[in-house]
């Protein structure tokens, strides 16, 4: 069969579509965000059966390119690139970790957290990348003049854009808020090869810069209103329910920032849901950094109002955002999943991380945010004990060890609940026993 994608304006009084392969990221008649559409219609013709099958024929195997969490599902990504220009790290198909302690120190006994970060630049960016990447790499092959893809980036996006750019020989620039992220998350794009600038100015500030300079069209532009990236993080949710035996959860907990992520989720959910793969509609909650919180506040008056806002200084680095690219479609997706907004403050995080970490994780800040979220709506009873819950896990720990560190030695703003220090004692049995002692009579983990 021959399956087709193009690009279509989100605006349903408009609907202007254009084709995959050109340059654009907004609509022309009306400027409104764009999204990738499928012929559905075509991809009907399969049953749903079928389609399980061939998902789980190809789910990490070695047949390139289709052991990729992302290209196994390629007729449902981008259907018409050429095999032979897909740039990819065989990304996806990361662990879905059962929180069985964790779970049952909060209360709660199906608890699973998705991993994005154990791929390989250690975030769920990677996911959008490798389809980004890939289909400039198609555009040069087919004489289209573009000479290096750009973006603003608070870390992650920046190391995804890199490595993929590296990888598929294309140049990458990469624009960053100066002393605004991690060293872990700014030697990435160096080591591999991207043109990093260094802004002083936040996130915000390096989005309006990137959006002018892409204007010219030899300057591809690869953050999260470039509609393609969305398409390869949409199967985050796909992925989780065929892990599930095809059996959706009762309820998603995802991070937000620029709110890509939170419009991919829902955009995979609905195409299983509009052929016949999905047993029922979860509901979708996204979680936000108090000083970071546009999406919070418009949720609480109903989505009626937007404003946006000058983000402060938050912990969840990645996410200090405060006039997000996405709100429209993350908008939708929470109309159309019976969505929920909570926010978290900077102790309520820190100390969600920090408690996950006791239980066998190594969360990043903004997975501390999402658990936060979670532990504020089973305590009001948002979320109940019986449910299956999957928080959405963006990036590897490892990327913020600073941030560990500093909980750690109590060097945060606020007393840190879980601070696990070493113990200095003198090289001898006696003192190592003696200390041992006092430590193991009082350990426990309170919530």
């Amino acid at each position: 069969m021959s399956y087709q994608a193009w690009f279509e304006c989100i605006n349903r009084d408009c609907r202007e579509t254009y084709p995959i392969n050109r340059i654009i990221y907004k609509c022309r008649t009306c400027g409104s965000l764009l999204e990738v559409r499928h012929d559905l219609k075509t991809l009907k013709r399969k049953k749903p059966e079928t389609w399980k099958r061939l998902f789980e024929k190809r789910y990490k195997s070695n047949q390139w390119p289709f052991g990729s969490g992302v290209w196994g599902k390629k007729e449902w990504v981008l259907p018409q690139i050429d095999d032979n220009n897909i740039v990819s790290m065989y990304e996806g198909g990361t662990n879905l970790f059962w929180a069985e302690r964790f779970g049952k120190l909060i209360g709660i006994e199906n608890l699973w957290i998705k991993l994005c970060g154990n791929t390989h630049s250690g975030s769920f960016k990677d996911l959008g990348m490798t389809v980004l990447v890939s289909q400039v790499k198609q555009m040069i092959s087919d004489g289209v003049p573009i000479k290096a893809v750009a973006c603003a980036s608070t870390g992650d996006t920046s190391a995804a854009l890199a490595v993929y750019c590296a990888a598929a020989g294309i140049q990458s620039i990469v624009l960053l808020p100066k002393g605004k992220i991690s060293v872990a998350q700014l030697v990435q794009p160096i080591a591999n090869g991207a043109l990093v600038l260094s802004l002083d100015t936040d996130f915000d500030g390096c989005m309006r810069v990137v959006k002018e300079i892409t204007t010219d069209e030899t300057i591809y532009l690869a953050n999260s209103m470039n509609s393609l990236r969305v398409e390869g993080q949409k199967t985050v949710g796909i992925e989780i329910v065929q892990q599930f035996d095809w059996q959706c959860p009762d309820v998603f907990i995802i991070p937000g920032g620029n709110l890509g992520n939170v419009a991919a989720l829902g955009k995979g959910l609905k195409m299983m849901q509009e052929l016949g793969m999905l047993d029922k509609k979860p509901r979708i909650v996204v979680a936000q950094a108090e000083r970071a919180n546009p999406l919070y506040r418009a949720y609480l008056k109903n989505f009626e109002v937007f404003e946006a806002i000058q983000a402060q200084r938050t912990l969840a680095s990645a996410i200090q955002i405060g006039n997000p690219v996405s709100y429209e479609k993350a908008v939708r997706t929470l109309q159309e999943f019976n969505g929920v907004v909570v926010d978290a403050t900077e102790q309520e995080l820190a100390d969600a991380a920090a408690l996950g970490d006791k239980t066998g994780m190594f969360n990043c800040p903004h997975t501390g945010v999402a658990l936060a979220a979670l532990l504020k709506m089973l305590k009001s009873g948002a979320i109940d004990k019986s449910e299956c819950v999957v928080v959405i896990s963006t990036a590897h720990g490892l990327k913020f060890t600073d941030f560990k560190i500093a909980y750690h030695e109590g060097r945060l703003e606020f007393p840190c609940k879980y601070i696990n220090n070493p113990i200095e004692v003198q090289p001898t049995v006696d003192a190592v026993k003696d200390a041992l002692y006092r430590a193991l009579q009082n350990r426990r983990i309170d919530v």
